[in-house]
């Protein structure tokens, strides 16, 4: 496997939460995407709340914990829900091809939201 585009959104999800999506799929396409699978799913709070515990699990099972930082998280799934709220996208591919700014220019947009 490639992508975890080449998972469905159940599988994505269950893969991730745990934890035995392969690693190597996981780039910030991928973290998107879990923010917008969550966000629709289960609404911003539990989203935040869901994201934050499993990905300090997926961190702490690669021996990388040292990595998570929650406040980076809240922020970046707080910005992806900022699109979601304007987004008429009903798939996730449909949505990151909607806003690509989410997925190449992730780190203005997040300075952009701390200085707000």
């Amino acid at each position: 496997m490639n992508s975890h585009l080449e998972l469905n959104d159940l599988e994505f999800e269950r893969q991730f939460g745990n934890g035995t999506l392969n690693p190597e799929l996981f780039n910030h396409e991928a973290h998107i995407r879990l923010s917008w699978i969550h966000i629709s799913n289960y609404g911003i709070e539990k989203a935040t709340e869901n994201i934050c515990s499993q990905l300090m699990n997926f961190v702490t099972l690669l021996g990388v914990a040292e990595k998570f930082d929650k406040a980076l998280t809240v922020t970046a799934i707080e910005v992806v829900y900022h699109f979601m709220l304007r987004s008429k996208s009903a798939s996730f591919e449909s949505f990151i091809n909607e806003f690509p700014e989410l997925k190449y220019n992730f780190k203005e947009l997040v300075f952009s939201h701390y200085e707000d």
